[in-house]
């Protein structure tokens, strides 16, 4: 079995996308992987704006945002090792939006934060969103994030509104999003050690090409992960 298949179904993603579209979205992102500077600014690689939380910890509205942006300094040992990763999932991230042509796209590490056990937002690109996911049961029953998370299993929801409606429980910080793909990110064990979330605006946005460039993402950037 080689890695993509492995992935898939692991992931329980077999069946759902072509393994050997997988593997050229994956080949194509190594090759971005390989050709990434660490920038001039790195700041930007530590920093990004997050939304207000409200009551439990659910996001406020997109546009009204902390006073102080997320330092993932809180929980990464900075220098030039990090921020070269950092580079590179930004850059992955950045790549992989564009040619799925989604609204939005994370990448985000279990790590120990200072409340805990959690999913951390390490690059991003779209609106902002809050930074951490805790890696709880109880965060778990609305988080699709967390879910996947703590089973290392793929969600797809086609509609949300349709899920919502059918009792699915569903973490939202933007009414515009329409359809989700949560993906884990599994080491050479098979043990979960981060997540990628795309969002969009438009049903049914996760299948063939936009699932497959998730896919490769999922395993390229799991090589890229701070230590």
């Amino acid at each position: 079995m080689n890695a993509v298949t492995e992935y898939l179904e692991r992931a329980g993603l077999s069946g759902l996308v072509p393994p050997d579209l997988v593997a050229a979205c994956r080949d194509t992102l190594q090759e971005v992987a390989a050709a990434t500077a660490v920038p001039v600014e790195l700041e930007a690689l530590y920093h990004y704006p997050v939304p207000l939380l409200g009551e439990g910890g659910a996001c406020s509205l997109v546009n009204q945002l902390a006073p102080e942006p997320y330092d993932l300094r809180q929980v990464l040992k900075a220098g030039p090792a990090t921020e070269y990763r950092l580079a590179v999932l930004n850059a992955l991230v950045e790549v992989t939006q564009q040619r799925a042509a989604i609204g939005w796209l994370g990448v985000y590490q279990a790590r120990t934060s200072r409340s805990g056990r959690a999913l951390i937002k390490l690059a991003y690109r779209g609106k902002p969103s809050r930074a951490e996911f805790p890696l709880t049961e109880e965060f778990a029953a609305y988080s699709n994030n967390s879910t996947v998370g703590l089973t290392g299993q793929a969600r797809l929801i086609a509609d949300v509104g349709a899920h919502q409606r059918q009792g699915g429980s569903y973490y939202n910080c933007d009414p515009a999003v329409q359809s989700e793909a949560c993906l884990p990110l599994l080491d050479q064990a098979g043990r979960v050690v981060g997540i990628l979330d795309g969002e969009d605006s438009r049903l049914d946005r996760f299948t063939d090409t936009p699932l497959a460039w998730l896919a490769g993402l999922a395993l390229v950037a799991v090589q890229w992960l701070p230590e």
